[in-house]
């Protein structure tokens, strides 16, 4: 499969949690915008399990995956 089209797949999920769960009022300008969205995706990878991570966060993997590398 073609590794642009996997991507954009990747992406556009993304996109769609973010419009569907945290961006879900309008906001007044950019700067508020911009906060909301480093919001969300801080709170995405930090506090929102996942169920294809059984059902931990991106983080809570992302660390326990770098801790195992470095020990071997």
């Amino acid at each position: 499969m073609d590794m642009t089209l996997i991507k954009n797949t990747l992406a556009e999920r993304i996109n769609g949690i973010l419009k569907n769960e945290f961006l879900i009022y309008k906001c007044k300008d950019g700067t508020t915008l911009e906060k909301l969205i480093n919001n969300s995706i801080s709170s995405y990878n930090t506090k929102r399990p996942h169920l294809s991570l059984m059902m931990q966060t991106p983080n809570f993997v992302h660390e326990k995956t770098s801790q195992e590398n470095l020990t071997g």
